[in-house]
């Protein structure tokens, strides 16, 4: 452990956060993952493992995207976006019923700034399952949540058309 102060290494870590989530919105992965790994090494937080995994989910690497979403849960259990994010790596697996209780476990936590974003994709799990009726009532949820979520608007029109 360093001896310097601890204000220093979370303000060191949070710079090169914020430089690795620039890399990423470039699409520069390696850069991004390389410099997320750094901000890790000096002062682990839940957002930097939930944002490397969010980056390896962009590489398909949707076992250590959900690797890193553990190891965030770990760090702050209160954070919201691990779990949400592990029910949409498991979703991209094809594992939607395992996905289902992360997206409520995202629900649940205090600590989430877009709860649309579990709405909807409990939504897109339902859907897919031909839940018709339970997808159309989380994706209104997600709309209520935030009324600019496009998605969400689009699949409440899609499936009240299929109703008609």
């Amino acid at each position: 452990m360093s001896s310097e102060p601890a204000d220093a290494r979370r303000i060191e870590a949070l710079e090169l956060f914020r430089r690795a989530y620039e890399h990423h919105m470039r699409g520069e992965l390696e850069e991004a993952i390389a410099l997320y790994k750094k901000s890790l090494e000096i002062c682990p937080t839940a957002e930097s493992h939930t944002f490397l995994g969010w980056t390896y989910s962009f590489q398909g690497r949707w076992d250590d995207a959900i690797q890193e979403c553990l190891r965030a849960i770990e760090v702050d259990p209160t954070f919201g976006n691990p779990y949400n994010d592990i029910g949409a790596y498991l979703v991209e697996k094809e594992r939607l019923d395992e996905a289902i209780p992360w997206f409520l476990r995202a629900l649940r936590a205090p600590r989430y700034e877009s709860y649309c974003f579990p709405h909807f994709n409990l939504g897109r799990v339902f859907e897919r399952k031909r839940m018709y009726a339970r997808a159309l009532v989380e994706y209104k949820k997600a709309y209520e949540q935030n009324p600019r979520h496009l998605g969400a608007l689009q699949a409440i029109r899609r499936l009240q058309a299929m109703r008609n």
